[in-house]
């Protein structure tokens, strides 16, 4: 396998999709409903996209009831995807567990032969990203799954996703509805982050990077108490995972109870980093989610409310960050 690697500034973009491009659907965590599925295909036809779905998508693991299929299938359809040389992009299914039992399983001196490819996903695939910016350098998006609710039930999320492979440079500017300052300040750095949850658990595993410093931290989960919210910033901070973070962008907090509850879980223990810090940008498990780009320079606003990518999330040909789109 490759060595993994600390992200460096400036991640290599993906290019943007065009009409008749190929996206292949796979299921690297939990098992599929096969109508939802339907329903996120025929979305992706409209726009012009060929859904291809990998061939154990809609398998169920012979024991564990969590898991779509069996870690060797899961892992073969990620791999298989991503090596075909007509798939534009990568399209997570749905998250829930079990990337991490994929990512170990995964050939990234493979991956990392082919040229850039997209994947996009958030949730459980938050550890595919982090392995695709660390092993292969690639920026990606964390975005709507093709069998997620709210890519299937909200226009506004799908509409969002559509823009910003098709169009990129008009959805530079990311904000919500409820974004406010938790902690007022402008700061830059480059984007990394995903669930809150699978980060804190991937400290000291093979490929995890060593700290998120220079990075604008997204943070978001989901069914998390505000004292377990306590013990993964916690867990974060003791490992030296927060070190040298320039700003904290936080998304949805679905099910991890009161909102003020929560908003003084992180000023106690992310205040004291003296950093600004965004009270949910829109992005995560909501009923809307916006697609946030991972591995690009942007701003932080908290006092605006606003996350603005210096260069749109997909380039016109692939290439590094730095290269105009």
């Amino acid at each position: 396998m490759a060595t993994p690697a600390h992200p460096p500034l400036g991640l290599t973009r993906p290019r943007r999709l065009i009409p008749g491009d190929r996206v292949a659907i796979v299921a690297p965590s939990g098992p599929i409903d096969p109508d939802r599925l339907d329903a996120g295909c025929a979305v992706l036809r409209t726009w012009g996209l060929e859904p291809v779905l990998g061939a154990h998508v809609l398998d169920h693991h012979p024991r564990l009831r969590h898991l779509a299929g069996t870690d060797e299938d899961r892992a073969a359809d990620f791999q298989q995807a991503w090596l075909d040389p007509t798939v534009a992009a990568v399209l997570c299914a749905r998250g829930g567990f079990g990337a991490q039992r994929v990512s170990d399983l995964l050939d990234w001196d493979a991956l990392a032969a082919v040229p850039p490819k997209l994947l996009i996903g958030f949730s459980d695939v938050t550890v595919l990203h982090e392995q695709v910016a660390g092993r292969l350098g690639l920026a990606s998006l964390y975005g709507p799954m093709g069998a997620a609710s709210s890519f299937i039930a909200d226009p506004a999320t799908a509409e969002h996703l559509r823009r910003t492979l098709f169009d990129p440079a008009a959805v530079r500017t990311l904000t919500g509805p409820e974004a406010a300052p938790l902690v007022p300040g402008r700061a830059y750095g480059i984007t990394a982050g995903g669930c809150a949850s699978l980060l804190a658990v991937e400290r000291g595993t093979p490929g995890a990077r060593p700290s998120f410093a220079g990075t604008i931290l997204l943070l978001e989960d989901v069914n998390e108490h505000p004292y377990a919210i306590d013990r993964i910033l916690t867990q974060l901070l003791r490992s030296g995972a927060l070190d040298g973070i320039r700003g904290v962008a936080l998304g949805s907090w679905a099910g991890c109870g009161a909102p003020e509850r929560l908003r003084d879980v992180f000023l106690e223990r992310l205040g004291p980093l003296g950093v600004p810090i965004l009270w949910e940008l829109g992005f995560g498990h909501g009923p809307f989610t916006l697609t946030v780009p991972l591995g690009l320079p942007a701003a932080l606003d908290a006092d605006a409310g606003t996350l603005t990518l210096d260069l749109p999330a997909l380039a016109d040909r692939a290439g590094p960050a730095d290269r105009d789109g």
